[in-house]
């Protein structure tokens, strides 16, 4: 019998086995379905079952968004990799090459021009599996980058946040992109060009409180997670228990902090329609413009 278990067994198997990927299926967070990889791509990573809004890569956010799907990204501004020389229980430099060979990207922050609705618009989106979209100094750079291709282009900005926050291993070199951010909105806005957020899951830390929540309009997933402090802080800090579905992207369209929650398949329609009237903001009929009626005023009389 051993010789059966421990031999003639493990020489079947290595006949029959098939290297079968380990993708094939996701569990969807909302009500823990099994999904088909080719189901959940076709519905753009949103749950058939629940409604649940998985997080979307950042190139097939690009490709979802820009007309056709066709949208050219730009090349980005070269930053120092380890400017603090930051160690924790790896080397900084170790995490980013790490994170630059899973998601082949140099960092957080990707930034394309095209059109959406026919429109010119640059969009900058940040990719969540890089470092969890956290924002550094390449992130200021390729936001501020966006902000001049805006401008150069008279195109709109689109910014479509999903992070953690500021970059901790890059300390106060971190922070200090929340005011350029800032500054690079004005900008945008001071040329007389529409600044839209696309708020999605996860929303957090120093990029809410800087560039996401500036937008001219405001638009948010369902579901979506957005806030600066985490709910376990706040709790703790205020000592009360915080409102069933706080800093949730319902939450704050109850509260006027968002102008509009959309499911993702509608997102690029309702984006376009919002470029249009904001990138057109004449009326498409001629303008008749009506005689003014004499009016007679009566004479006073003479005292």
């Amino acid at each position: 019998m051993n010789w059966l278990t421990n031999f003639v067994r493990p020489k079947l198997r290595a006949l029959v086995k098939r290297d079968t990927p380990d993708n094939l299926w996701h569990k969807c967070p909302g009500c823990g379905q099994m999904i088909f990889h080719r189901d959940l791509e076709a519905n753009l990573h949103v749950c058939d079952k629940c409604g649940h809004h998985l997080r979307l890569p950042a190139l097939k956010r690009l490709g979802m968004l820009f007309d056709d799907g066709v949208f050219t990204r730009i090349e980005l501004p070269k930053v120092p990799l380890d400017p603090l020389r930051f160690r924790d229980r790896r080397r900084y430099t170790e995490r980013l090459k790490e994170a630059q060979a899973a998601t082949e990207e140099q960092d957080a922050l990707i930034v394309a021009h095209g059109s959406v609705g026919g429109q010119p618009a640059v969009i900058a989106v940040f990719n969540f599996d890089f470092m969890a979209g956290s924002m550094a100094t390449a992130v200021g750079e390729a936001f501020l980058a966006a902000a001049k291709l805006a401008k150069l282009q008279q195109a709109a900005l689109v910014a479509i946040p999903a992070s953690g926050g500021a970059r901790m291993h890059e300390g106060i070199l971190s922070l200090m992109q929340m005011p350029r951010t800032v500054l690079a909105v004005e900008e945008v806005k001071s040329a007389g060009l529409p600044y839209i957020v696309v708020l999605t899951d996860p929303t957090t830390g120093g990029v809410t409180a800087s560039f996401a929540m500036l937008g001219d309009v405001h638009l948010a997933e369902p579901g979506s997670l957005i806030g600066f402090a985490g709910q376990r802080v706040i709790q703790d800090t205020i000592r009360e228990k915080l409102p069933e579905g706080f800093q949730r992207a319902e939450y704050l369209y109850e509260h006027g902090m968002v102008d509009m929650v959309v499911p993702r398949p509608e997102l690029k329609a309702a984006l376009a329609r919002i470029l249009g009237l904001l990138m057109q903001p004449r009326p498409s009929a001629e303008v008749v413009v009506l005689p003014t009626p004499e009016v007679e005023i009566p004479q006073q009389p003479r005292a």
